[in-house]
């Protein structure tokens, strides 16, 4: 089951210490080559803004009712429209908001795709594009999600430092 409408409104958020808590996602994936096979090369997927100013990569509020791997693979479903492998996390990050003017609290993880839904919630707000790392480093807006992909190139290239098997898909049902 995939829910078509994205949750709005900050009533349930999290916060620590002031700090409304974000959470989001890496969406990652082998390279298909022109001729249909798989490459031994990383893509990262990135969206654009809302108001189409910006590349980033999906994220959004932690609410109440849900884990942060809940949270993190129902932004990358309203966002992006993509569904995987939530991983291990890259890191936290304070950040200061651009519109808000506050500090936010930033957690992101990886996500390895496993399927890109050609219906999501915010298709009508948003531009997915997949790209090569280097260039989704030099495209994506926010300093902190810039750390957070040099994290992920580090562990998706160092084979000590490899996803671990307890990461977890999230059912859609849990999600809306």
């Amino acid at each position: 089951m995939v829910c078509l409408v994205s949750r709005t409104g900050r009533q349930s958020q999290r916060y620590n210490k002031g700090r409304r808590q974000v959470v989001g996602c890496i969406p990652y994936r082998l390279k298909i080559s022109s001729d249909g096979t798989i490459t031994d090369e990383f893509e990262v997927l990135v969206i654009s803004s809302q108001k189409g100013h910006a590349l980033m990569f999906p994220k959004g509020g932690w609410e109440l009712d849900e884990t942060i791997e809940e949270a993190a693979s129902r932004e990358s479903l309203e966002e992006a429209g993509v569904v995987g492998n939530v991983e291990r996390q890259l890191g936290k990050w304070d950040f200061l908001s651009k519109s808000r003017g506050t500090f936010y609290e930033g957690l992101m993880f990886p996500m390895l795709v496993k399927e890109e839904l050609e219906l999501w919630p915010e298709q009508h707000l948003r531009q997915r594009i997949w790209m090569k790392i280097d260039e989704a480093r030099e495209a994506c807006r926010d300093w902190w999600m810039k750390e957070a992909l040099d994290v992920l190139v580090q562990r998706l290239y160092s084979p000590s430092l490899k996803p671990m098997e307890e990461d977890k898909t999230i059912p859609l049902i849990s999600i809306c």
